[in-house]
């Protein structure tokens, strides 16, 4: 059993604004609404919604059950698991170890470019122009600069420890990216063409619907709330027996979905304020155009035709991704950080610093490397590794843990569970329904 020492989430709130805010990443706020432009707006949001709670959220409470089982890191959870195949075990918590590390060296390059487009145009209005299009200009010394610098953000706010450090600026963090949404959605409807975008993303049209629709909206569902990598599995450990899991999943899943309906909410209106500008969206074919780098590329452009508002517009707005790159950060290192202050034995400042310090050399190869392996290292994690693990942690659940000892851990915060339709369906739901969606989602 887990030490009686070990760090815990204070409040539930806490845990609930560290676990959206580990969920609510670039991938909400630029990836589900470039998906959802992409693929018909409102036809996709309404597929999408529907696969976060019929394969996202009960996998989700099979990570949180697994994490809060014995209050360990991954690699003695899976343990904990699977006492007859410790070896094997052990193995693929490594794997999500690995796995998570290597998302958080390319995602901090990324949240890298975020950081230069918000003080490219602070720089601008202080004069200063020569840094400003450094900082926003692509570059191997700007790209390992900002990487830097987030990842140093990054690790200052692990190495204070769960209550200290995650849980303490999750709920500050959180709470102020709620409020920017609210302010910039607010301002954006008003400006002209935002309602063309709003017809878009809320009118459906069922013409768009198709297989590949239904497996882009489940891919994106499932990636969304940073499952398959460890993460939840370690937020997990750090609750209360009390708590009840399949309620504060559902809190998790609802405030994560909430996050991309306003991203939506936001980017496809600012998408038709900018084509109403001048600024080019769509192809003559309909096709969405630099769907990668529309978040560098055409907000900012549009934000240049708005004048003084525009410069607020776009700080505002990079201050909200990078709000939501640092949430997510936070969760991705505290996976290694966890592992080796528990198996290894080591003072968490210790651990935070050199393994920081790691995956910033990796991050560095890569920025070096980039042509080659930026995309590679994007593939190899979030294609492959994450639905691999995911299914596994699925399998284990399912059908290697034994049905009376997942009903006694996941009943400690809800004693009455077991008379309850959740457990009449979710034991089977996981062992069946969610390896075969994800299979399906794997190999479309």
């Amino acid at each position: 059993m887990a030490s009686s020492s070990r760090a815990q989430f204070t409040s539930r709130i806490g845990f609930i604004m560290a676990a959206a805010g580990s969920a609510v990443g670039l991938g909400n706020i630029w990836g589900f609404p470039t998906q959802a432009a992409s693929n018909g707006g409102a036809v996709f949001l309404m597929v999408y919604l529907l696969m976060v709670f019929a394969l996202a959220y009960p996998l989700l409470v099979a990570e949180l059950t697994i994490g809060r089982h014995i209050q360990a890191n991954p690699i003695r959870s899976l343990k904990s698991v699977w006492p007859t195949q410790k070896l094997a075990a052990a193995g693929i918590g490594i794997a999500g170890m690995v796995a998570v590390s290597m998302i958080l060296s390319f995602y901090a390059i990324v949240a890298g470019w975020l950081i230069g487009s918000f003080v490219g145009p602070i720089f601008e209005t202080l004069g200063l122009q020569a840094a400003a299009d450094w900082v926003t200009g692509f570059g191997t010394t700007r790209n390992l600069t900002l990487m830097v610098i987030f990842m140093l953000m990054t690790v200052l706010v692990v190495r204070n420890g769960v209550a200290d450090g995650i849980e303490r600026w999750s709920t500050r963090l959180m709470p102020v990216l709620f409020i920017l949404f609210g302010v910039m959605i607010a301002y954006i409807l008003t400006q002209e063409g935002a309602m063309e975008g709003l017809k878009m993303y809320l009118v459906p049209d069922f013409s768009h619907l198709s297989p590949d629709l239904v497996v882009s909206a489940m891919g994106q569902a499932f990636f969304s709330l940073s499952l398959g990598v460890c993460v939840m599995m370690v937020y997990g450990s750090y609750l209360n027996k009390d708590t009840n899991l399949p309620k504060t999943a559902a809190h998790v899943s609802l405030i994560d979905t909430g996050v991309a309906f306003s991203a939506g909410l936001l980017i496809m209106p600012a998408m038709f304020v900018a084509q109403n500008n001048g600024v080019e969206i769509y192809s003559d074919t309909g096709a969405l155009l630099s769907s990668d780098t529309l978040v560098f590329a055409v907000l900012p452009a549009m934000f240049d035709t708005m004048g003084s508002m525009g410069v607020i517009v776009g700080v505002l707005f990079f201050t909200l991704m990078v709000i939501a790159a640092l949430t997510s950060s936070i969760s991705m290192l505290e996976v290694p950080v966890a592992c080796a202050t528990e198996e290894l034995n080591q003072d968490r400042k210790v651990a935070v610093w050199w393994i920081g310090g790691l995956i910033t050399l990796i991050s560095g190869i890569i920025v070096l490397n980039f042509g080659d392996l930026f995309g590679l290292v994007i593939e190899a994690t979030t294609v492959y590794a994450q639905p691999i693990l995911a299914l596994l942690f699925a399998l284990l659940v399912g059908w290697v843990w034994k049905r009376d000892k997942v009903l006694a851990e996941i009943s400690e915060g809800c004693p009455e569970l077991k008379q309850s339709l959740f457990w009449k369906i979710w034991p089977w739901y996981v062992r069946v329904v969610c390896p075969v969606l994800m299979i399906f989602v794997f190999t479309a």
